[in-house]
């Protein structure tokens, strides 16, 4: 027999079974997976529809999502501000342009950092922090417990959650872009030479209600898929982590914050070639 034969068909057999076949089993599981969470998601908010003491958990869920968070969304948006406001400031004056600051600020805020930065702040402590709970009610047979006494677990945990997110995504990109133009103001025209009245009236000028349009329907999707992640992976802690207990739960968590990470990124890369 041929050695270079050999060779060849020794290769194949190496690609297939090391390379090819997890790959393809690795896709299949993506694949399987993303319909298992749009089914979840989706039945998530139809559960809304006829829930009882929908109110008082859509409060809760709102606190938990939007008032706990305040805090960091502040420290955050006003640090971004204050980056911007200092690079953008010495940017342009070297093309004699410091007067486009208020435009570069608010431009790069409303359309891009704001939405994308809020989601990752909301993620990284509301959104842990429920697929914690969550987590710990699946293993401690709590949901077991609702479906048992024949309360719906979509309707009771994660409808409020999804409806709560639709609510204070968009409230806190807000509030983030407008705290990260008072930073841009502190950092242009307090500490640097730039008039105020200057800053404030070109980004008066340069705000487009597309924009703003643009960053709501940015906060919507991240916030539908974020806290749909993190409701999913804590709902399913048992059976896709790999691990048991507290560690399943930990598992979880950590793969519920990297994976709305990484949602938040591509659908912010979609969102942005559509509209532009």
């Amino acid at each position: 027999m041929d050695l270079g034969y050999v060779i060849l068909a020794s290769l194949k057999v190496i690609i297939h079974f090391v390379v090819l076949s997890p790959l393809g089993r690795a896709t299949l599981r993506s694949i399987a997976e993303t319909g298992d969470f749009t089914r979840f998601t989706a039945r998530g908010f139809a559960s809304a529809v006829g829930s009882r003491r929908l109110g008082r958990r859509l409060v809760r869920a709102v606190y938990e999502q939007g008032v706990r968070c305040i805090p960091v969304i502040l420290i955050v948006g006003i640090f971004t501000g204050l980056v911007l406001g200092l690079q953008g400031y010495h940017t342009l004056r070297g093309f004699g342009a410091t007067s486009l600051l208020g435009p570069l600020i608010a431009n790069s805020l409303i359309r891009e950092l704001a939405p994308v930065l809020a989601a990752l702040m909301l993620v990284g402590q509301a959104g842990s922090a429920l697929v914690a709970e969550i987590g710990i009610q699946r293993n401690s047979e709590q949901i077991d417990a609702l479906e048992t006494i024949g309360i719906d677990p979509y309707g009771f945990l994660v409808a409020p959650r999804l409806l709560a997110a639709l609510l204070v995504f968009p409230i806190m990109t807000a509030f983030f872009a407008l705290i990260g133009l008072v930073g841009g103001w502190i950092s242009g025209s307090v500490l640097l030479p730039l008039p105020a009245s200057v800053y404030w009236a070109s980004v008066n000028a340069s705000i487009d209600l597309a924009d703003v349009g643009q960053s709501v329907l940015k906060a919507l999707v991240f916030g539908a898929l974020t806290i749909g992640l993190c409701c999913y992976n804590g709902f399913n802690a048992h059976r896709r982590s790999g691990a048991t207990g507290a560690r399943a739960v930990s598992a979880s968590t950590t793969r519920a914050v990297v994976l709305s990470s990484v949602a938040v990124l591509a659908s912010d890369y979609l969102i942005t070639s559509l509209l532009v």
